[in-house]
């Protein structure tokens, strides 16, 4: 099959239309066109006057190769890739070897988790957090009566923190390989949207994320592989081996028992700040990375909408808006927009007593009345936070406390008119023309008592510049929340070719938390490659 990309068409085209095209482009007759299937859409919206769904389609002809001669070096034309998983290696059945451990069943070690168990490895999961639907609960009890429980909340249980999110699936990652589409394939089979497959940006929604990773634990268990919920791992035992290596020998884990492990994914997300500690501590290699913060900021939809799509607006074919921006301060930094919710809300995020923490979710229908996206700026070790590998946790714990105490000391999130932020005046009395989303709810205040000077600074310069972009951006009574801390993981545990941590011999630090990927589809595709290496790894000593 052939490769067709970037086939225009408008809104209220239909099947026939889309047929004709491809046989136009490619300047064939009908008769010779066998077949076609939609490998992604998406929609060129630069021209609000005359917005466009944009194809990319795989085509079988009856004389491919002609074509391709014919059309040699053309840009939008070539063989359809062969995006097949292929399994690196495989156990023996009825493996007996040494079991691998997967910490954190996110999207990482979720994907990694389904893998190794398709090998016919049996790995054990291990999860701090509690299984979804008990987490649910918990976490809707921080939104509503603002309890929190510190093992089970948005940062921690199963499904990891994009459970609770806009559960996108899209990433600029380098995937040659096309594991990307092994996730979103493993994901339609535990019943996500068949969409996702062919959406140019495709997403879930919380709702199905939540039945979705349910699904493919009882397809782990039923592979051999098992689950221990509510169990932290509260120690490291790492020993030299034979050839006088660090390597990894045993977990310790919170309920008291020692789990003898010699290979261990370690996909444990960005927020599990005392298990960073306790690898530095036991000597793994870390070191500090960038990362942003800032706030969430939230328009009504319909205005984005608008921004975006002018008088096509609200067509069901285009769905909810998003938008990204981005610009470079006068100060040095860059401030951008940050995992975009269409049709959302501002959620409570923290894991830890005594701070706020912002983050954005969505349905996959995207049907509440606001937009929200984070709005953050750049932050650099080497700039903002020195004093070693575990320095960013402790600025971020900083600016999370005094934001806790900015909100009144009872989980509702500081927030701001952007009009009073861009006068440098404190938000008070009523809330506007823009509700907040958050829950347990917002008090006005000043952000600049829970943000650092330079963030704020670079946050009053850029909001008029995307109020140029998207009209009604800088709105007076926009309202932002603070604050948004947990972009990313503000450590990298460092790890070399095969995977592993470049100073401990079976610990493969993978996903988000190890600072390798950054949201969902990126992590769940590090989770694949983890599992890859440390299958081949325990394989090739064992079998």
């Amino acid at each position: 099959m052939l490769r067709l990309t970037e086939l225009k068409l408008p809104l209220d085209h239909n099947a026939d239309d889309l047929e004709a095209a491809i046989c136009d482009r490619l300047d064939v007759p009908r008769a010779d066109l066998v077949r076609y299937t939609i490998a992604k859409r998406g929609n060129d919206a630069r021209r609000k006057s005359a917005i466009q769904l944009v194809y990319a389609v795989d085509v079988a002809l009856r004389d491919e190769s002609g074509v391709l001669e014919r059309q040699a070096g053309a840009r939008d034309l070539r063989p359809s890739p062969d995006t097949t998983y292929r399994f690196p290696v495989m156990a023996s059945p009825g493996w007996s070897g040494p079991r691998p451990v997967v910490i954190g069943a996110g999207p990482c070690g979720l994907m990694a988790a389904l893998v190794l168990a398709q090998m016919g490895l049996r790995p054990i999961i291990i999860e701090r957090g509690k299984a979804v639907r008990e987490r649910t609960k918990d976490t809707w009890a921080l939104w509503r009566r603002s309890v929190l429980t510190p093992e089970s909340n948005v940062q921690f249980g199963e499904g990891g923190a994009g459970t609770f999110s806009d559960g996108k699936l899209y990433s600029r990652i380098k995937d040659p390989r096309h594991l990307g589409r092994k996730v979103l394939v493993e994901f339609v089979k535990a019943g996500a949207p068949a969409d996702i497959l062919t959406e140019a940006h495709p997403h879930i929604g919380t709702f199905r994320l939540v039945t979705m990773v349910m699904s493919i634990r009882e397809t782990i268990e039923a592979l051999g592989g098992e689950y221990r919920f509510g169990t932290r791992v509260d120690d490291f035992e790492i020993e030299a081996n034979v050839q006088g290596a660090r390597q990894i020998t045993a977990l310790h884990l919170s309920d008291g028992t020692v789990l003898r492990a010699s290979h261990v994914i370690v996909a444990v997300g960005h927020s599990a700040r005392d298990t960073f500690q306790v690898l530095h501590d036991r000597g793994v290699h870390a070191e500090a990375k960038p990362f942003a913060i800032g706030v969430r900021i939230e328009h009504p939809q319909g205005w984005i909408d608008r921004a975006r799509y002018g008088s096509f607006a609200g067509n069901p074919i285009l769905g909810p808006a998003a938008y990204a921006a981005s610009h470079q301060a006068r100060n040095g930094r860059t401030v951008y927009s940050f995992c975009m919710c269409p049709g959302g809300r501002v959620v409570a995020a923290t894991s830890e007593e005594g701070r706020v923490v912002t983050n954005g979710m969505s349905q996959y229908s995207r049907a509440e009345f606001n937009a929200n996206s984070g709005l953050v700026v750049d932050i650099d070790p080497t700039r903002d936070y020195p004093g070693g590998p575990l320095a960013g946790i402790a600025f971020q714990r900083h600016w999370e406390s005094l934001a806790f105490t900015a909100g009144g000391s009872d989980y509702k999130a500081p927030g701001q008119k952007v009009g009073d932020l861009l006068a440098g005046r404190a938000s008070s009395g009523e809330f506007g023309t823009v509700v907040p989303s958050y829950q347990p709810g917002v008090r006005l205040t000043d952000l600049a008592q829970c943000l650092p000077p330079y963030v704020i600074e670079a946050i009053r310069e850029a909001l008029p510049v995307f109020g140029r972009q998207i009209p009604g951006y800088d709105h007076p009574d926009v309202i932002m929340t603070g604050v948004e801390t947990r972009t990313s993981s503000p450590v990298r545990f460092r790890r070399g070719a095969d995977l592993q941590s470049i100073n401990t011999k079976g610990l493969y630090p993978a996903g988000e938390g190890a600072g390798y990927a950054g949201g969902i589809l990126s992590a769940a595709v590090d989770g694949i490659r983890a599992a890859e290496a440390l299958a081949q790894d325990v394989l090739s000593a064992y079998e």
